[in-house]
Parts: C-alpha cells; structure tokens; sequence
C-alpha cells in the first residue's frame, strides 16, 4: 500500500476520529484496530455502545478493504452496501477488531475490469482484552466506477 489507509481513515471518517479508533496494522486485505475503553463510549450496563462497536468493526473492515484496493480509489469509489452485527457477549474494555478480506483480489478487480460493480465481504471479529470474541461482523462492499 502506497498511503498510510489508517490515517487516511482517520481524516476521511470524522466519527471514527472522535471515538478514538487506532489502527494498529493494516496490509494484505487485514486490518486490526482498537476502541479506547472511555467512560463516554459506555452503555447502560458499562461496556461499549453499540454503536461504538459498530462502527470500529467497520472501520476494521474497510481497512482492510483499502489495504487490497486501495490503489484503485482513481477509478472506483468503496462502497459499504450491507453490515451484518452479532453482540454475543458484553464487551468490557478496549476493545479491538481483526478483519479479513474474504475475497479473491484478482477475480474482484476481473467484475470491475468488465465495467461492473464488483461485490465482497469483510469479516470482523470483535475481542476483548482477554481475547474472548465479543461481537462478529460481515461487511459487503462494492466498488462503483467514476
């Protein structure tokens, strides 16, 4: 990757800037990051909001959707179509995301090479500090051509 994509994150993502995410490594279609544990971020049963963790996984998976894609931002823009979220236990702590491409980078770019939109997903894994998996997200994104 050309551009440091968890600052480019950072600056192109205001929100993901507000909630303290810090992108730890980003490279080869995966992408780890984490949530501070903040007494502004919490819940009612002291663990993070929802939302907080929502949006660090996504911001994990476009991480990491930018470290394979990156390089073709000239011609397509990335596009988050759908997300799938499981909380499956409380969250305490920081909290931090590793995601995974789930997608072949050359038959992807083969649907965009044809003029098309190209679709994938981004799996997530949400763990607390412990390493337990607190929260499993899928995110399907696309790249729309200019």
């Amino acid at each position: 990757m050309s551009f440091d994509v968890g600052a480019f994150l950072l600056q192109s993502v205001p929100f993901a800037r507000t909630l303290g995410v810090v992108f730890d490594e980003v490279a080869d279609g995966r992408a780890t990051c984490r949530l501070p544990d903040r007494p502004d971020l919490r819940n009612h049963v002291g663990g993070p909001h929802a939302g907080a963790l929502f949006t660090l996984a996504e911001s994990a998976s476009g991480a990491a959707m930018l470290s394979a894609f990156g390089d073709q931002l000239a011609r397509a823009v990335p596009l988050a179509t759908t997300a799938t979220i499981a909380y499956r236990k409380l969250a305490k702590g920081e909290i931090s995301a590793r995601a995974r491409l789930l997608a072949d980078r050359d038959q992807v770019l083969a649907v965009l090479d044809a003029g098309e939109r190209p679709e994938f997903d981004v799996a997530v894994d949400l763990l607390d500090g412990d390493g337990v998996v607190v929260s499993s997200m899928t995110v399907t994104w696309t790249l729309r051509p200019h």
